[in-house]
């Protein structure tokens, strides 16, 4: 090679590099995985996970844990009966722990004033609303 093209390609400028992409310009699994629950937002995102594959197992395991935990404690510390009254009632068989979650990720969807709450308010808010105590709620579809 003559010297004078290998002078050239020595100082041509190097190929553009592939720039990663912001996150909001990312596909959904590519986004980080919500792994700690602050806000509604970041409750509603592991109840409704957009991942994919071992993030989105972990995601719903997350949700469900929760969930059962904030229903467990209501029970505890609002028992029938007790001197606080429950902040809700499920009827009959009520929703599973998977449909609750969908169900609270669609609200905070459709709530976006909610979404910066405490995750345990917004949850304790919508389960409220969903299901009222002392009249019948018809809201479940399933």
């Amino acid at each position: 090679m003559p010297a004078a093209l290998l002078l050239a390609a020595l100082l041509a400028p190097a190929p553009a590099q592939p720039q990663a992409l912001p996150w909001s310009e990312r596909g959904a699994d590519l986004r980080p995985a919500v792994t700690h629950v602050v806000t509604a937002r970041d409750l509603a995102a592991i109840c409704d996970p957009l991942w994919r594959g071992v993030p989105r197992l972990e995601a719903i395991a997350y949700c469900q844990g929760y969930l059962t935990a904030a229903v467990q404690f209501h029970a505890l510390t609002r028992p029938p009966g007790g001197p606080l009254p429950p902040l809700f009632c499920v009827p009959g068989r009520g929703p599973s722990i998977a449909e609750s979650g969908i169900a609270f990720a669609d609200w905070v969807r459709r709530n976006p004033q909610h979404a910066a709450e405490p995750a345990l308010d917004a949850f304790l808010r919508w389960a409220e609303q969903m299901f009222p105590c002392g009249r019948a709620s018809s809201w479940w579809p399933f």
